[in-house]
């Protein structure tokens, strides 16, 4: 089996529903994404996945829909706030956890074709929450 891994940086505010810590405040993070890609055979040119592919894909997504971006729990009682004042924001079904962004960046890095495997969030440069099915 063979595995690449492209990181990619950004930038999100977020805050969490039903927590007590200070998580429960608006606050941002500067993430790193890792991004797994696996396969047990290279293609021609001798690789999984060209970087500059993963990065054309995953990083421009992540870039146009994420980056700079308030991560809210859809029930979020902000988000009519956030609405009428124009600011940018992204709805998840559930709680903006480091945990669930890694789970939606798999899945959209998976619904895009690439061989993903794990992603892994770092939400500081100590702590980082992995998701692969």
């Amino acid at each position: 089996m063979y595995i690449v891994t492209k990181h990619i940086d950004f930038c999100y505010g977020h805050r969490l529903l039903n927590y007590q810590g200070k998580c429960r405040y608006l606050h941002g993070h500067n993430a790193r994404v890792e991004v797994d890609l696996a396969a047990e055979r290279l293609d021609a040119r001798g690789m999984v996945q060209d970087f500059t592919d993963i990065k054309q894909v995953i990083k421009t997504w992540i870039d146009d829909t994420l980056d700079h971006t308030m991560l809210l729990n859809r029930a979020d009682p902000l988000v009519p706030v956030l609405q009428r004042q124009g600011e940018r924001f992204y709805l998840m079904d559930d709680n903006p956890t480091a945990e669930n962004i890694a789970k939606l960046i798999y899945s959209e890095a998976h619904a895009r074709g690439l061989p993903v495997v794990a992603v892994r969030l770092w939400e500081t440069p100590t702590s980082c929450a992995t998701y692969h099915p």
